[in-house]
């Protein structure tokens, strides 16, 4: 039997509870969207949530796994072929720094949510996708990856150069 090449999706909750994530990516309808677009592995971090995935990969071939929490998911982002992750901040520009694509799937049970804003900017910037639980499987199966950009962050210097004025330190 040949070795087939492993193209891992990792899901990322961050610290939070995001149920209605974790229940979107386990979905019979994800995973066949998600086997489809040619990964093998789908990896959950699941965070603080309740809801439990399923191992089983119904009728496909994708292997399922969860955890809840790593001291750093940073290993887990590296070897991922995909990403999709809550719309932390945090999580977001780690994954962009590695190069990594990207759907960003925004919680709309938090209040007064920001993250949309920042998940949505990024994504008109086509640095990533930007879904919602319900809208995930359509955006698997329409993401086209080569149509992302890759991600350029910006540069801080001139900030750190005012705010060092402002404080009447030495500017360099």
């Amino acid at each position: 039997m040949g070795s087939r090449e492993r193209r891992v999706v990792f899901v990322t909750i961050g610290t939070t509870c995001f149920d209605a994530l974790v229940k979107a990516v386990d979905s019979e309808e994800v995973k066949e969207a998600l086997l489809h677009k040619g990964y093998t592995d789908l990896l959950i971090q699941m965070g603080r949530g309740t809801y439990m995935p399923s191992k089983d990969s119904g009728n496909s071939t994708l292997q399922v796994d969860y955890f809840t929490f790593s001291p750093s998911i940073a290993d887990y982002i590296r070897e991922a072929s995909l990403v999709i992750s809550h719309a932390g901040s945090g999580s977001i520009f780690e994954t962009l720094r590695l190069g990594k694509p990207l759907i960003v799937v925004v919680n709309e049970g938090l209040m007064d949510n920001h993250q949309s804003e920042l998940a949505e900017e990024l994504a008109d910037r086509k640095d990533l996708f930007c879904a919602r639980p319900q809208t995930l499987q359509e955006t698997v199966e329409a993401m086209d990856l080569n149509n992302l950009l890759p991600y350029i962050p910006g540069d801080a210097k001139q900030v750190v150069t005012l705010i060092n004025k402002f404080l009447g330190f030495p500017v360099d």
